[in-house]
């Protein structure tokens, strides 16, 4: 081999590594990012808020699944097991995660600073939809819908992140102000539904809206419909019973159900509206968007009802 023919073959393997190396340097880099699993999209949407691009949030709970009732599999958890922070919502959200071998020292417990306001409620054994039979245990789980609450859960996971060193605490406190910030917003404007709501009687298509009662002033009769599915001949009569014994005026869908049951329970005389719990991600926006959007649309059926 000439002398020229070598330096040509060192100079194109040098050149070969000056690309190689920072392209195989970033990909390293990717992978020592943190990972943080969390138990509904609520609690995601606030750790990829608080996180930014520091930190890879994984919401392992499939599309079309109830992130309540939600069973992981073997593999599931053994990914879970090995997150850098494993956010849980407490107050019996998720079950799974008390029988799970979980690393205590990765776990926050979003929920623990206020179980002093957790709401008791009657333990209820049902089945309905794919994922079979199933309690509402003796405690309210949808904590985030109290805007308050919501606001000290965030605090809950900012404080794991920076404790653990997985984000800046620098960063983390100007992130959490934005937050917060946005939060008090949404809760303002559930606030303002309490005037509209005095004396009228709301009915839920599942009891998970406790929180959201009572923060804001709303008396809500709950039933035990399958979300997003057209009620049948049965239910409808459950529902037409209700609302001769409440006066109950405006129905709150947790999922979107085909048009027809909408418009079968537009001839019983109810205003209906979906109004999302943000367990599960909503489609086309996010946590702050949907909330405003279903609590604009509550305050416009509260004002358009008769007292």
């Amino acid at each position: 081999m000439s002398e020229l023919t070598l330096k040509s073959l060192v100079f194109l393997l040098f050149g070969a590594l000056a690309v190689l190396l920072p392209a195989a340097s970033a990909a390293a880099q990717s992978q020592e990012k943190p990972t943080v699993v969390t138990v509904n999209y609520a609690l995601s949407y606030f750790a990829e808020r608080l996180g930014g691009s520091d930190i890879d949030v994984v919401f392992p709970v499939p599309d079309g699944v109830d992130p309540s009732f939600w069973r992981p599999g073997i593999s599931d958890i053994s990914s879970i097991q090995g997150a850098d922070l494993i956010v849980l919502n407490g107050a019996g959200f998720a079950n799974w995660t008390a029988r799970a071998s979980l690393p205590r020292s990765r776990i926050v417990d979003t929920s623990r600073g206020f179980e002093d306001r957790f709401i008791a409620t009657e333990t209820v054994t049902h089945s309905h939809g794919p994922d079979g039979e199933h309690s509402h245990a003796g405690t309210a789980s949808f904590t985030w819908l109290d805007q308050e609450q919501a606001i000290l859960q965030a605090r809950a996971i900012a404080d794991a992140l920076s404790q653990r060193g997985l984000v800046e605490p620098d960063m983390i406190d100007s992130r959490l102000a934005v937050l917060v910030e946005d939060l008090l917003t949404m809760d303002a404007a559930a606030e303002r539904l309490r005037p509209l709501a005095e004396g009228k009687v709301l009915v839920a298509t599942h009891p998970r809206y406790q929180y959201l009662a009572r923060a804001y002033g709303l008396d809500i009769r709950s039933l035990e419909w399958e979300a997003g599915a057209a009620p049948d001949a049965d239910q409808l009569a459950e529902l037409e019973t209700l609302v001769v014994e409440t006066n109950a005026r405006i129905l709150l869908w947790e999922a979107q159900p085909p048009e027809p049951a909408r418009a079968a329970i537009r001839g019983l005389g109810l205003a209906e509206i979906v109004f999302p719990t943000l367990a599960a991600a909503p489609e086309g926006s996010e946590y702050t968007q949907r909330l405003r959007l279903a609590l604009d649309e509550l305050s416009a059926a509260l004002n358009a009802v008769d007292g």
